[in-house]
């Protein structure tokens, strides 16, 4: 059997979940392009389409909404087993580590009861908001602060990490970035969430395999290597040399290039609108970061457009996260956060039609050894 490392482009499912066209730049969420979504929706009506497989009706959108507000709290418990993690623990350790520990706290073992799999769904979505503030406080050696119900969904996180509440813009944002990051087709931790939701594993487990391999850096993480690389550069001026110098030594140029998009991104397209709207509205200081990331670009896109290399959603999100004010370590959580609606989306789907994942091998080693001659040598 012909071998295919990674499985690259084999496919392992059927889903009516998400559509990428990687040539024209083209993402839907079960059919409705990502733009649409960005502009008029919000990130638990999202979530709801996702998961469900459509738009909530105003009566259930009210309804999931006051579900998903009367969850967001974590256990007394919970909070105690977070204070005694380690404080040099990566955000993401934590996160997979509480979600783990949630599936003691909310048994769900009967995947195929309708309404465990809806509670968990809830509680899922409405806890990790609470787990990444509360960690990010207690790592500083802060108390955690208690949701505010009173608040939308994104509002509610950034009052969690900085006991305020943010400018309605920052607001809009955040929830944006939530909505881009939601989805994205058969990725590898959608894959793991399909494998382990394939053993009919608890929901909790399912997205806790998620979240650990979203932590490896080849997946998640890559809009923190964009600030290191844009604040390396230092000024507009100094982009072209630097890139070129990255070109020629044939160097990786971090945000630049997807395994799937041979042109830009549609979700760096619309991050990269709302961050002139940031720097624009005076929200994020003078805009030097962005003007920097705008003359790679243009860089990038006259050498090696013939590659189809193009920016991708982590080359301006990391800018978008520092113009608001969100530390580094959270960039992944937060878009773990977001995530966690497509994974659970596919975690339903697969259950519809589940047969467990049981993929083969070619194998490549010694046969037939002899016991005694192999302990000698």
């Amino acid at each position: 059997m012909e071998l295919v490392p990674g499985l690259a482009g084999v496919p392992a499912a059927e889903s009516s979940i998400c559509f990428i066209d990687g040539e024209k730049g083209v993402l839907e969420y079960r059919g409705i392009p990502i733009s649409e979504l960005a502009e008029k929706s919000t990130f638990l009506e999202t979530s709801y389409l996702l998961v469900f497989g459509r738009l909530p009706t105003e009566e259930k959108l009210i309804a999931f909404e006051k579900d998903i507000k009367t969850h967001t709290r974590l256990k007394l418990k919970i909070l105690r087993m977070m204070e005694y993690l380690p404080e040099n623990g990566h955000p993401m350790d934590y996160l997979q580590a509480v979600v783990s520990a949630m599936g003691m706290y909310y048994p769900a073992r009967d995947t195929l009861d309708e309404s465990l799999r809806y509670e968990s769904v809830v509680r899922l979505i409405a806890k990790l908001p609470t787990i990444v503030a509360a960690c990010h406080r207690l790592r500083h050696g802060d108390a955690p602060i208690a949701p505010d119900n009173n608040l939308s969904f994104a509002a509610n996180f950034y009052y969690m990490l900085f006991e305020k509440k943010p400018e309605p813009l920052i607001e809009k944002i955040l929830d944006i970035i939530l909505i881009l990051h939601a989805e994205h087709s058969m990725n590898a931790s959608t894959f793991s969430a399909r494998v382990v939701g394939s053993t009919l594993a608890d929901p909790y487990t399912v997205i806790s395999s998620a979240i650990g391999t979203l932590s490896g850096p080849l997946h998640g993480g890559a809009n923190e290597h964009v600030i290191k690389l844009l604040r390396e550069i230092g000024v507009k001026e100094n982009a072209r040399g630097f890139i070129e110098k990255k070109i020629e030594e044939k160097e990786k140029i971090m945000g630049v290039g997807h395994r799937v998009y041979k042109t830009k991104d549609p979700r760096a397209v619309i991050l990269q609108k709302y961050a002139h709207k940031l720097f624009e509205k005076g929200s994020a200081g003078n805009g030097e970061i962005l003007e920097v990331a705008e003359e790679v670009e243009r860089v990038v896109e006259e050498k090696l457009a013939h590659k189809k290399l193009y920016p991708n959603v982590d080359f301006y999100s990391g800018i978008v996260f520092k113009a608001i004010g969100i530390p580094t370590e959270l960039f992944t959580p937060i878009f773990a956060m977001g995530r966690v609606s497509g994974w659970l989306a596919h975690w339903h789907e697969q259950l519809k039609t589940n047969r467990i994942y049981r993929p083969t091998q070619n194998y490549i080693g010694k046969r037939e050894q002899d016991y005694e001659t192999s302990k000698k040598g």
